[in-house]
């Protein structure tokens, strides 16, 4: 029987603990420049956009070829009886981390799927709505614009133009939801981000889930740019529903996210995307339970359920620990590595304003830049004047821009158009300095001259 196999030590995979062995003898390294001889680029390359992708470290990487030379060893034993116990130790990292209990939390490929299993598993209701801001991530809006398509429930935008204070983001919040009560209709799931992704701003997430209490509407927070990112005090905060990805701020290999959901929840995520053996279905008179040939019954439903899903390669997963590790003896910790990624992107942010003639997106309060991006205006001006990008021409300049940037001078930030206004959003990190964001500003202010010529228009950007 595959639970007692299970719950017998291994005799055969004992050779190899991925985890111990550190590359980088846990020496601290400072912060900038330095930084770098742990990571993986080429080095005339100049990463300023580490929010979209991440990237990880060298030791990290190490670890993740010895995860994968350990399954590729004895495939069989890894994935049917020690995959289990595997995970559950990067969970319990990730856990602790985020000050909730391990149970809570299981691992996705990224935040996009966490969002649809939560969009999913919800029954809807005629009446029923999504709520969310104009701001979300692209990806997720298409998430709520299928649900509408294939369920009862209808969505409901707040549209949002930046810089907006704290409270005014709220107050716009909780009146869209009063308002669907007013029209006989219900908040069912409010959706929002901890930063968001264009523009690279911190949202007042806390309060928001505070209204979501109040008001009886879940909470589903997507915290894309979350972990490794902000101190998120998640089981202060306790949402209904979390996701955070790994790989973009945690230094974990691609694809990885947590997926945070209180034990109360539970009962409401139905199903993995996609389904597979750890799904139970409901109780049918005469139906004998579907057979899962992974042991089972040692681990509440939610965390079995995630635990397989599909064969495919998790050692991203699995170095959770060796991310950890390197964040704290390499780094010196969550809050040194948050602490500089703030203050570098802050710093750099500003330095490239004053070479613009320009600003730094902000808010009354300064709380848009409490947090490792920042989003600086760019010397254009939308009009039909000279030297001005047409209304129509707005998104073209943006993708000639981002384009020329990696194909001719190798670094990327991303640009875009935000309210009238064309911005840059840079990424602080710890392999970099204020000079680099010099260096691109410099780079970006000769770009833009060159659209007021109508270079865009002439050498379109083939994407």
């Amino acid at each position: 029987d595959l639970n007692t196999l299970s719950s017998q030590p291994s005799t055969c995979v004992e050779a190899i603990n991925p985890i111990t062995m550190a590359d980088d003898k846990g020496t601290r390294t400072p912060f900038g420049h330095a930084m770098r001889s742990h990571f993986l680029y080429d080095p005339s390359y100049l990463p300023l956009n580490h929010g979209s992708f991440g990237t990880y470290p060298k030791a990290v990487r190490n670890a993740l070829h010895r995860w994968q030379d350990l399954s590729e060893s004895r495939p069989d034993a890894f994935f049917r009886y020690h995959l289990g116990g595997y995970i559950d130790s990067a969970r319990s990292a990730i856990a602790r981390l985020l000050g909730v209990d391990s149970g809570e939390c299981v691992f996705v490929s990224n935040a996009t799927t966490g969002i649809n299993t939560v969009l999913r598993s919800l029954v809807f209701e005629k009446g029923d709505a999504i709520v969310y801001f104009s701001t979300i991530y692209g990806a997720c809006e298409k998430t709520v614009e299928y649900m509408t398509d294939t369920t009862p429930v209808e969505s409901a935008k707040i549209e949002v133009t930046y810089p907006i204070g704290d409270d005014d983001l709220v107050a716009k919040f909780q009146n869209r939801v009063c308002q669907l009560k007013t029209e006989g209709k219900r908040a069912r799931v409010a959706m929002f981000d901890t930063v968001s992704s264009l523009p690279g701003v911190r949202v007042p997430w806390e309060k928001l889930v505070e209204v979501c209490k109040a008001e009886n509407t879940l909470s589903l927070v997507d915290g894309a740019h979350g972990v490794g990112h902000l101190d998120l005090k998640l089981g202060k905060v306790q949402p209904d529903f979390f996701v955070s990805n790994c790989h973009k701020w945690l230094y974990v290999p691609r694809g990885c996210a947590v997926f945070y959901v209180p034990e109360r929840n539970h009962h409401l995520i139905r199903s993995t995307i996609p389904t597979s053996h750890g799904y139970e279905g409901l109780p049918k008179e005469g139906q004998e339970k579907l057979f899962n040939p992974f042991p089972t019954g040692r681990k509440s439903r939610f965390v079995e359920m995630f635990q397989f899903v599909g064969t495919t390669d998790i050692s991203n997963y699995l170095c959770m620990e060796e991310a950890l590790r390197f964040r704290d003896e390499v780094s010196g910790g969550e809050e040194k590595i948050m602490k500089y990624c703030e203050s570098v992107a802050n710093e750099g942010g500003h330095k490239a304003a004053e070479m613009f003639g320009t600003e730094v997106m902000n808010n009354a309060e300064k709380t848009l830049t409490k947090c490792c991006m920042t989003n600086v205006r760019l010397p254009l001006k939308l009009g039909d004047g000279e030297g001005e990008v047409k209304k129509t021409d707005a998104f073209q300049a943006v993708g000639w821009m981002a384009k020329t940037l990696v194909d001719q001078h190798d670094l990327f930030a991303p640009p875009y158009f935000h309210g009238g206004f064309f911005w840059v959003r840079f990424s602080g990190q710890i392999y970099v300095e204020v000079d680099d964001f010099v260096k691109a500003a410099k780079v970006l202010k000769g770009l833009c001259e060159n659209i007021q010529k109508g270079e865009h228009l002439q050498r379109p950007a083939k994407l």
